[in-house]
């Protein structure tokens, strides 16, 4: 057997995710009284009634008296502010309130229900101010400020606010010539798509455990993504070494992005600063979860797209206007990555786009799976079918003709990698039926079929890093020390893999450490962006490469062979020369005993690894040119078979077909897992899902009037496909696929009810009710 088929014997293999995590060491538990003993006191915060106005005073006095109550806080007490990418946040608003929902106060004691009845007891006085609650108002030049000191915030090199505006970023892309351009297109379409807010709405609300010992060190028990980038942020804002604060993060019960950064993570910790030694826990409510928490960012999108007779498309000038919220820390770089992957998966000479991030007085919006690649092919995607409509061209015809490949200059000026993208088109064409009719099952029923494109790269700061340690013990067993969190996606069972077949040991000698533990755990920057499976798996493999020359180093030595004649399988070092073999156990801890009893070769193997993408280049600010803006896309297609029944509006989903290239599957089973996971949730953002906002108020806050797709909404036939052209940057070629399975699914459904009955709503989600409507006004204007 060759040794790349050796190393690559766990890599493509369907592990079950069980099997790794039975053997994996215990978990810190989550149960008040048995871990934070007695002492531990609980939080409630008392929230704005109003979407924007001025703090005039606030008077805790009555509830600091009140029997049970340890801690009281307002914005008086810290003046720092907070923020990933542009620091416009207090921890507890100070002077003024941007939202409803935002913290005013916040209050520790010895139950939930005292902390509740003292909130009662705070008198906050309030002065209203004009609230902004649309992106197309906030942007008007007499727009009143959300944040009137933008000018001062701290903010990273590549997000451009524009002070006296209420625009935190404005990123642009500039390239061809547009002018021209446009007299060459013999058809051009422009249309405008709206699409709304939406709740992550994990099963797990967001919780934080955090504790100030008497000598000032923090720690933080969080349901984080991000435990090492709380750190950071917490440490910074407060003014002290990242050493003396530990965030420590079991399972998370549900991500989806929006456990990504600090958020409400921070509000313990102040209250903790004033009960030293008590452990204070602040839990959020179902209610809570959905206004005061990150939602998914409303995008209002403006297109327009045109192509020659040929169906080549020339030209696209792309307007986003995306809803940021009160804050919009995180949402700057959803408008970034909006904007350097603003033509989709299409090759376009020409191309203006202009992406802004626009403060309201709406719920704070930040990152949710797809990071603003769903809102932005949604329209693009939609956009594009009506092109191919207008000149009458197939639309996967006219996909296949545009689409990016191997090569291509693409909007920012970087050169595209290979992507097995039309792989991806043709399986889903096929898997459709692409061009043959599919037979309703009632005479008042029609069914259509759609298709949609997708790319995603990962969205983040040039320069983020991972690391792992691969420490042995004295059976060969393997503690693996790594960053990236768990949140339902398998990514300890993928580390697992990865680390097995980079050292050459059985799977089941691999145990990772957790719970993740910044004093202990290795670095890693944040879990989110798609990212984890590429990043920390190249930590891992950098972490084995070190193990082993480190024991070939002693094995060579102590046989007096060449290092390069040794190969490691199923954990026992071997010759490729003689017949000698030693397993694993016998020496990584206590080394390997000279002839003669004169001494020792070796010592305790400890393998030390880490990666950091080197290669992204800043984009000018004014033209977004640069030689690389991403690391890399993942690239793929979805198509739909719906049946809308024309007297009711109902729609259902007949079948739906997924097909993306992954690079390289580490565990086919997971990535498939992936791929219907994604697709179910873009399915039931495409159907049910809308945060319904009345002046700042959210309407739905419950999962009464929440809707999201359950089992009895899946389609009945679901298909997932992925094609693997090797990623080059990626571990044995793989590249993420976490988020890209829910970027396609709205547009892709949208294009299927306009095959079907001839309708393009303005945006999802598609209910039955719109349907209706909009088949009833077709009806009267046929008439």
């Amino acid at each position: 057997m060759k040794k790349s088929q050796k190393i690559l014997a766990l890599i493509g293999t369907n592990i079950p995710r069980v099997d790794i995590q039975e053997k994996m060491t215990g978990e810190a538990l989550f149960t008040d009284d048995i871990q934070f003993g007695v002492k531990l006191l609980y939080a409630r915060i008392k929230r704005s009634p109003h979407a924007h106005a001025l703090i005039k005073s606030i008077d805790t006095s009555r509830a600091e008296k009140l029997p049970g109550v340890r801690a009281v806080v307002t914005g008086a007490d810290f003046s720092g502010r907070i923020g990933l990418y542009l620091k416009d946040r207090h921890i507890i608003a100070r002077n003024r309130v941007r939202y409803i929902g935002e913290p005013v106060a916040g209050v520790a004691a010895v139950s939930e229900a005292v902390a509740e009845k003292a909130l009662d007891l705070i008198q906050v006085e309030y002065e209203p101010l004009p609230a902004l609650f649309l992106p197309q108002d906030a942007i008007k030049p007499d727009a009143p400020l959300i944040h009137p000191d933008l000018g001062e915030y701290e903010v990273v090199n590549f997000i451009f606010p524009k002070p006296g505006t209420n625009i935190s970023n404005h990123f642009k892309i500039r390239k061809g010539d547009m002018k021209n351009a446009w007299k060459n297109c013999a058809a051009i379409v422009e249309n405008e798509y709206y699409i709304p807010h939406i709740q992550h709405v994990p099963l797990e609300t967001h919780v934080a455990v955090a504790k100030v010992d008497l000598s000032g060190k923090i720690t933080l028990w969080t349901s984080s993504q991000s435990p090492f980038a709380q750190r950071d942020l917490i440490a910074k804002t407060w003014g002290m070494s990242p050493a003396d604060i530990k965030v420590i993060s079991p399972y998370v019960g549900g991500g989806f992005g929006c456990k990504a950064g600090v958020t409400m993570e921070a509000l313990p910790v102040l209250l903790a600063m004033k009960v030293k030694g008590c452990p204070v826990k602040l839990r959020l409510t179902r209610e809570e979860e959905f206004y005061t928490n990150f939602v998914r960012q409303a995008l209002l999108i403006r297109l327009k797209m045109g192509c020659d007779a040929e169906g080549n498309i020339l030209a696209m000038e792309n307007t986003m206007y995306w809803d940021g919220g009160a804050s919009t820390e995180y949402g700057v770089n959803i408008t970034r990555a909006g904007g350097y992957s603003s033509t989709g998966p299409y090759d376009i000479p020409n191309v203006k786009t202009d992406s802004y991030c626009v403060y309201t007085n709406n719920t704070i919006g930040g990152p949710y799976r797809g990071f603003g690649m769903s809102e932005l092919h949604t329209g693009i995607e939609q956009c594009v079918d009506e092109l191919a409509n207008k000149i009458k061209m197939d639309k996967v015809a006219f996909r296949m003709r545009n689409v990016v490949e191997s090569g291509d200059i693409l909007a920012t000026g970087m050169v595209m990698h290979p992507t097995g993208i039309k792989a991806c088109i043709e399986k889903v064409a096929e898997a459709i039926e692409w061009g043959k009719p599919s037979e309703p099952s009632a005479p008042h029923k029609k069914r259509g079929k759609g298709i949609a494109l997708m790319w995603k790269a990962p969205a983040m700061p040039p320069n983020p890093g991972s690391s792992a340690t691969l420490k042995f013990n004295s059976d060969g067993t393997v503690f693996l020390s790594i960053g990236g969190q768990e949140i339902g996606q398998g990514a300890f069972t993928v580390a697992a893999q990865i680390a097995a077949a980079g050292l050459g040991v059985p799977m089941d000698w691999i145990r990772i450490s957790k719970p993740l533990d910044t004093d202990y755990s290795s670095y890693e920057w944040q879990t989110v962006a798609s990212r984890i499976t590429w990043t920390m798996g190249n930590a891992i493999l950098d972490a084995a490469k070190d193990a082993r020359k480190q024991i070939f180093k002693i094995v060579a030595k102590a046989w007096k062979e060449n290092k390069k004649d040794l190969e490691i399988k199923d954990g026992i070092v071997y010759s490729t020369n003689t017949d000698k073999k030693i397993s694993l156990k016998d020496f990584v801890i206590t080394g390997i005993p000279k002839k003669k009893d004169q001494g020792w070769i070796g010592g305790p193997i400890i393998g030390r690894g880490k990666f950091m993408p080197t290669y992204v280049t800043g984009l000018d600010k004014d033209t977004g040119q640069g030689k690389r803006a991403v690391v890399h896309y993942t690239t793929g297609a979805q198509g739909f078979i719906v049946e809308v029944d024309t007297l009711t509006g109902k729609l259902e989903i007949i079948k739906a077909v997924s097909a993306f290239d992954v690079g390289k599957a580490i565990n086919p089973d997971l990535v498939k897992a992936q791929i219907e996971g994604g697709m179910v949730q873009g399915i039931s953002s495409a159907l049910f899902e809308q945060l319904v906002f009345k002046e700042g108020v959210l309407q739905n806050p419950n999962f009464v009037d929440y809707r999201i797709a359950t089992t009895m909404d899946l389609p009945d036939k679901m298909e997932s496909y992925y094609i693997e052209v090797p990623q080059d940057d990626g571990p044995f070629g793989a590249r993420g696929i976490g988020e890209h399975p829910m970027v396609p699914t709205i547009a892709a459904i949208a294009n299927a009810i306009n095959d079907a009955v001839g309708i393009r709503l303005e945006g999802p989600p598609f209910t039955a009710e719109k349907l209706f409507m909009a088949i009833k006004a077709q009806n009267k204007s046929v008439d």
